[in-house]
């Protein structure tokens, strides 16, 4: 884990350099913004369109996250499981808090059909069951990030025949389910409901 940090360290400042020598180079050009770097650099990483990058802290959340364990109930690095991995994310990216658990998700969502779908969305999956047992993060050009139960977190393609099979539905929290997290949140932490 360490040494895909540091790669992925080395990897961005050399993009940096790269992209300011050739900004000192042309001084027509405008300078990079950093900003586009990361967005360009998370695209190729995951797989995902530059256009489809629009929020660089969510695909850094992912990016750090790629390659941790599955453990059914872990909500650490050390192993967690899909539920808590959308639950960490939500809280980190988005200040929001979710349910503990993939039914409990779906129940605060407004339901997007899969071709509407947006980076940061919900998606939900019924495997071998008739309620809800998986729960991932959309990302954008038909992948989500999720905490498979045979490979911890990854990214999966919506389109492979599996998912396919298995996707229930997708959806967003509406705004006024995340001002009111973040309102309960803000109280909590003023001390207003010790």
């Amino acid at each position: 884990m360490k040494t895909k940090k540091i790669l992925a360290s080395m990897l961005f400042i050399g993009l940096c350099l790269v992209s300011q020598a050739q900004s000192t180079k042309t001084q027509s050009k405008p300078e990079s913004d950093p900003d586009n770097l990361a967005k360009e650099y998370f695209s190729q990483i995951m797989g995902v369109a530059v256009s489809a990058t629009t929020n660089t802290k969510l695909y850094q959340f992912v990016y750090e996250w790629l390659g941790t364990p599955y453990r059914l109930g872990g909500d650490s690095k050390r192993g967690i499981d899909c539920s808590k991995f959308s639950l960490e994310l939500y809280d980190k990216v988005f200040n929001t808090t979710l349910g503990y658990n993939s039914r409990n998700q779906y129940s605060q969502i407004k339901t997007v059909k899969k071709d509407e779908l947006k980076a940061g969305d919900l998606v939900f999956f019924k495997i071998r069951s008739k309620s809800i047992t998986h729960v991932g993060v959309y990302i954008g050009d038909n992948k989500f990030a999720h905490a498979s139960s045979s490979k911890g977190v990854m990214i999966s393609n919506l389109g492979e025949a599996y998912w396919r099979r298995y996707y229930y539905d997708g959806g967003r929290l509406p705004d006024d389910n995340k001002s009111l997290t973040a309102d309960i949140l803000n109280a909590e932490n003023s001390g207003k409901f010790n």
